[in-house]
């Protein structure tokens, strides 16, 4: 199989499983962050396997897809308005030798997402007045979750470079 061939049927799979998360997550609501989370890795995988581009292409295509196809909206809100494109910034960003940088940057990313998401569903939230000491202690909060989701996020990712990445089949075959 050529190349560009390659690309395009693993960036089909890569979506579909994207999006078969995002359903099972937007009927089974008791785990809609874990599953959107777990969405995002296809496009980790695509990332890894063949690059930012192909990567940008899953996440636009699972993210159009859910919105379009999926009965309930949450699930791939969720994974277009930040899981989902995480997996390509947290790439370009842990480029980046410095880790106080890298650190820094993404919980810049994080926070403006957060921010983008609060302000855009403040409306939604019914009965939340959002008063200051509530949104910082919100903010602050997410933040400590997001570093915990970011280092075992990292792990999931090390564990498909090292044992599924079709770029180490020839390493494990040895």
């Amino acid at each position: 199989m050529d190349k560009k061939t390659r690309s395009i049927t693993l960036s089909a799979m890569f979506s579909a499983l994207a999006v078969l998360s995002l359903f099972i997550a937007s009927v089974w609501p008791t785990g809609l962050y874990g599953l959107v989370a777990f969405s995002s890795l296809f496009v980790a995988a695509a990332v890894i396997e063949m690059g930012v581009v192909q990567g940008i292409c899953v996440y636009i295509t699972a993210s159009l897809l859910g919105i379009l196809l999926l009965p309930n909206k949450s699930a791939p809100l969720l994974f277009a308005l930040f899981f989902g494109y995480y997996p390509i910034i947290k790439s370009i960003i842990e480029r980046i030798g410095f880790k106080m940088l890298q650190w820094f940057l993404k919980l810049a990313v994080f926070n403006v997402s957060l921010t983008i998401i609060w302000f855009s569903f403040r409306a939604a939230l019914l009965s939340f007045r959002g008063e200051v000491p509530q949104v910082l202690i919100i903010f602050l909060l997410g933040s400590l979750v997001f570093l915990v989701f970011d280092f075992g996020y990292s792990k999931l990712i090390r564990f498909y470079t090292e044992r599924v990445s079709i770029h180490n089949k020839k390493e494990r075959q040895l």
